[in-house]
């Protein structure tokens, strides 16, 4: 009997053996099959909390399921921490990069960075100059095209304004308009503030304005001008023009606390991103529009060249997307208003 129980204990205690033999096996044999189909792609976004690049970031993850193995950083506005983690990401054997750039003045540090380390790079939403592209056969973009959104956006305000005569208060036939400006210096900010304006005036509708102050994209900081401008303008202002939904929402939240939306007390408020805050603004008319910055798309854009090259492909392999002269891929605006509002709502459906 206790011959048999031996037999019993060596045989269970080999096949206990075989099988985890087996099993580190099979798992040795499983991962560089992983790696191969899933390399690593090291992603900055210029700082998480930003309203439209949380829906940039969220695309970015979404389009690349398991085909990439993200390196997502959170460069909270600091242009030095993002170099800093751009460095460490190359250290952790990315295969590309995907930059939205803190200030695009940078974009020839990270050039430099990835040329170095020889990896391609794909710069997002912040766009470097056509030098900086031009020094780099392995540096891409994706965006937009700058002025359009401003272009969409004074179109957008000259057709509301000629469908609503009640909004020009004075009857001098003049927008008298309040401008909340973006970042400084970023493209979009610049060229939003120039062709939104130059679009009305060359539609035949003189303006006139009354301010113009960055609110650095951000809500609260819109806010806070809108409470200085009312105090200082009051019904003077006939029209709130913003470079972007959240300072618009900013605008908004400003004069709903002077009693505006009610009644017949309105202020024209118009953005640019279509984020769905600002939707549920339009649906309920306190914001005449915006226009759709196709977040999903950037981001799938962003992704899909990311990988291709990640994976020694050709840039645009497999995908619909085009490149310009400047070698960026372009995603197109547009305008959003109550009308249409539900092509903005399928961008962010899941």
């Amino acid at each position: 009997m206790k011959k048999v129980l031996s037999v019993l204990m060596i045989l269970t205690l080999m096949f206990s053996l075989a099988a985890c033999g087996s099993s580190e096996q099979s798992s040795t044999e499983a991962q560089p099959e992983a790696e191969a189909s899933a390399p690593k792609i090291g992603v900055t976004i210029y700082k998480f909390d930003d309203n439209f690049m949380s829906f940039v970031r969220r695309s970015i993850e979404k389009s690349a399921g398991d085909q990439a193995d993200l390196i997502l950083n959170d460069s909270q506005n600091d242009q030095a921490k993002q170099n800093e983690q751009v460095e460490m990401m190359i250290s952790k054997g990315v295969k590309s990069l995907a930059i939205n750039l803190v200030d695009p003045q940078a974009a020839a540090t990270i050039i430099s960075k990835a040329k170095e380390a020889e990896l391609p790079v794909v710069f997002f939403n912040k766009e470097p100059s056509p030098e900086d592209m031009a020094s780099y056969d392995k540096a891409w973009y994706v965006g937009t095209t700058s002025s359009e959104s401003g272009v969409i956006q004074g179109e957008l305000i000259v057709d509301s304004w000629k469908a609503n005569p009640a909004w020009d208060k004075n009857g001098d036939g003049k927008i008298q308009y309040v401008l909340l400006k973006g970042e400084p210096g970023h493209p979009d900010a610049e060229a939003r503030t120039k062709y939104a304006v130059e679009t009305i005036v060359e539609k035949g509708i003189e303006v006139e304005e009354l301010e113009l102050q960055t609110g650095m994209w951000d809500s609260v900081k819109g806010k806070e001008l809108m409470d200085a401008w009312i105090a200082k303008h009051g019904d003077k202002i006939e029209f709130v023009i913003a470079n972007n939904d959240a300072m618009a929402l900013g605008a908004v939240n400003s004069l709903k606390a002077e009693g505006y939306f009610e009644g017949d007390k309105f202020m024209p408020v118009v953005g640019v991103d279509a984020i769905p805050d600002a939707l549920t603004q339009i649906e309920a008319g306190t914001l005449v529009g915006s226009v759709l910055n196709d977040a999903a798309n950037q981001g799938k854009a962003t992704v899909d060249l990311a990988i291709n090259v990640a994976n020694g492909k050709d840039v645009l392999e497999g995908t619909e997307w085009k490149l310009d002269d400047k070698k960026a891929v372009r995603v197109p605006y547009l305008a959003i208003t109550k009308e249409n509002i539900q092509v903005a709502k399928d961008c962010y459906s899941e």
